[in-house]
């Protein structure tokens, strides 16, 4: 079936899929500050029995909680404060970017008993069910997101179950809601919930992924919600080298270079030390390299260190000694090997 354009295909063995680009490479949607958020509402949170919150839980404009304890929060509790209420800000954002994803492929309301590969996908009667289980199939490809559209509301079943397939993250998932979400008992649900007005989880609903409700309330009974990030690999390595690849004189310019795991490029300053006093310090390049040159060093042999303080996203490492020695005349040369004075 051709829908302005979209191609809608429900494949043998109930695949969701599209022959015009479902499948084509989807961005998150960024949630701002709103995904250091497990659960926030506009008006309510309410609990009804040991429901477990892992993450943070915040309301604005409103500041009504209840059930808390029994219930139990591994986070923080932002009521109508100035954090809460710029999830608020970011949370609308998030929700509106959602909503105008396009090309969107429309398929059926039952998700039950499909599995959804990534992409962009609207609901065909503007609402979502699912009813047993719904698999979401990455392909393969861990950063593969899915954006399901929902102009009206999403509801689950008792006992239905999302589940994850081919390296997909729940962090990657988002279900926009035009008005309200209910998750049913005893159901297992994968993924952000960006609902415009209400949100319930009934009896022992098991979320992995967050519960953003805009104006309304989040109702919660004997649920266990585990806020979903997606794993990110901090660690960074930093060496540095200099100038001084032959007998040469000063000044001598000392290169750092930081690496971080995938495509993300080091920014921010690198510091470099000689014998544990700071030389100064260098801006990293597009190319993740930071320069500092040293009008000169003192007669001997100097070991040099580049320290990268590190960002909010990526950790501080600090490079292995690189050695250099100095002549009485000002030339340097690199010491592969160096013992210093008094060693054994």
């Amino acid at each position: 079936m051709l829908t302005g354009g979209i191609a809608v295909l429900l494949a043998a063995g109930g695949v969701i899929a599209t022959s015009s680009g479902a499948n084509a490479v989807t961005a998150p949607v960024a949630l701002g500050t709103a995904a250091n958020f497990a659960v926030l509402a506009g008006s309510t949170v309410a609990s009804t029995g040991p429901t477990a919150v892992t993450g943070d839980l915040g309301i604005s404009p409103g500041s009504t909680l209840t059930g808390f304890p029994p219930g139990t929060v591994n986070g923080a509790i932002h009521l109508a404060d100035a954090t809460a209420a710029q999830a608020q800000v970011d949370l609308i954002a998030a929700y509106n970017d959602a909503a105008g994803r396009t090309p969107a492929v429309t398929i059926p309301t039952e998700l039950g008993g499909t599995t959804v590969t990534p992409g962009v996908y609207t609901s065909a009667a503007g609402t979502f069910d699912i009813t047993g289980n719904l698999t979401l199939d990455a392909q393969g490809d861990p950063t593969a997101v899915f954006i399901l559209q929902a102009a009206s509301t999403l509801t689950t079943a008792s006992g239905s179950t999302v589940t994850l397939a081919g390296g997909a993250l729940a962090c990657n998932v988002f279900w926009q809601v035009g008005s309200s979400a209910t998750l049913g008992t005893g159901s297992t649900f994968i993924g952000n919930v960006l609902a415009m007005t209400s949100i319930t989880a009934t009896v022992g609903t098991e979320i992995t992924g967050r519960l953003l409700a805009r104006n309304g309330t989040v109702d919660l009974d004997t649920a266990t919600i585990t806020k979903a990030d997606c794993a990110l690999d901090r660690t960074t390595t930093t060496s540095v080298n200099s100038s001084c690849a032959i007998d040469q004189l000063s000044p001598i310019t000392f290169t750092a270079t930081v690496r971080s795991p995938g495509s993300t490029v080091p920014t921010g300053p690198v510091e470099f030390f000689s014998d544990g006093v700071s030389l100064g310090t260098a801006p990293l390049n597009a190319t993740g390299h930071a320069e500092l040159t040293v009008a000169n060093l003192s007669e001997g042999a100097h070991e040099i260190v580049a320290v990268f303080p590190g960002t909010t996203d990526l950790d501080a490492s600090t490079s292995p000694p690189f050695i250099v020695r100095v002549d009485s005349q000002g030339f340097c040369q690199i010491v592969d090997c160096w013992t210093p004075a008094g060693a054994p």
